[in-house]
């Protein structure tokens, strides 16, 4: 009896787009971190046959077990979103390939301030103000945005945090629904990435405390603090076995990431803390788990 065929998984071939100094050349080397062939700005006549653009390419690329992340942006010469667009839809067509966009967002105050720290000059903003050279990129890649698979707003996101997130999404050797838990202060704002938001703000604040107000949710008084409050253990009980039922049916509809966000007043205290015990639970019931906590990792917070 003819043994059962071996099907390969698709190769992956990353385009990383977006605005300049949101975090491309973190994210290509993080690609390369991973094991991908990241190459950057390459003229878009290189880059089809690069990948290929005729049948005999596509199927010789097929075959290189190593994936590809591809740096484009407004500085890559010859630029043209709706040649970047044919070239995609060429890819998608040929069996065995798997291309994804991945499009690097911020804020434009994050990205003023960022120029301004490094002192280098907007690619788009020689002869113009910072301010407009930005808002003309945004107006030029706004259709790469659109096309995108995976959006990323990096305005919060420290670098080892956008990090952890692309091995979390994008490892070789990832499979089924990582679960990323963050806490937050409602006074800072949403994170932008979070799928399902939890508000904590009605546990009793620790902050009142003076002995527990200059500690975080990870340490052992402030956890013992939240804890005794009587509303607390019904209150987990109901947040777990709200998401037992709904993170299958994440996973059945082909999501391989989702993001948790808990908030309290100042993100430092109650929200640490249950988030913590909720990245503790999903690890107990088998999902990948990074715990991330905003409010700590940021100096004004």
């Amino acid at each position: 009896m003819a043994g059962t065929p071996v099907v390969s998984p698709p190769r992956e071939v990353v385009l990383v787009t977006g605005l300049s100094g949101a975090g491309k050349s973190t994210t290509l080397k993080t690609f390369e971190d991973l094991g991908y062939e990241a190459v950057d700005n390459v003229p878009l006549f290189l880059l089809r046959p690069m990948i290929g653009d005729e049948a005999s390419t596509w199927a010789e690329y097929r075959e290189v077990r190593r994936p590809l992340a591809i740096g484009v942006d407004i500085r890559t010469r010859d630029f043209d979103v709706e040649a970047i667009g044919s070239l995609l839809r060429e890819v998608e067509q040929v069996e065995g390939l798997r291309p994804r966009i991945v499009f690097l967002e911020c804020d434009d105050v994050v990205l003023q301030r960022r120029y301004t720290e490094t002192r280098r000059r907007h690619p788009l903003a020689v002869d113009r103000p910072l301010v407009d050279g930005i808002a003309l990129e945004r107006q030029l890649l706004a259709p790469l945005k659109e096309r995108a698979n995976d959006v990323i707003d990096t305005s919060d996101l420290p670098p080892g945090a956008l990090k952890t997130m692309l091995f979390s999404r994008y490892g070789l050797a990832a499979t089924g629904l990582h679960v990323f838990v963050t806490s937050f202060s409602f006074k800072r704002g949403l994170p932008r990435e979070a799928d399902l938001v939890f508000d904590v703000r009605f546990l009793r604040n620790p902050h009142y405390d003076p002995q527990l107000r200059d500690l975080t949710g990870r340490d052992a008084p402030v956890q013992s603090y939240v804890a005794a409050d009587p509303d607390f253990p019904e209150f987990m009980q109901r947040l777990t076995g709200l998401l037992e039922p709904l993170l299958p049916r994440y996973v059945t509809e082909g999501k391989s990431y989702l993001t948790l966000a808990v908030g309290c007043t100042g993100g430092r205290h109650r929200s640490v803390f249950v988030a913590e015990r909720l990245g503790q639970w999903l690890d107990e019931v088998g999902y990948g788990t990074s715990v991330r906590h905003r409010e700590l990792q940021t100096p004004d917070a």
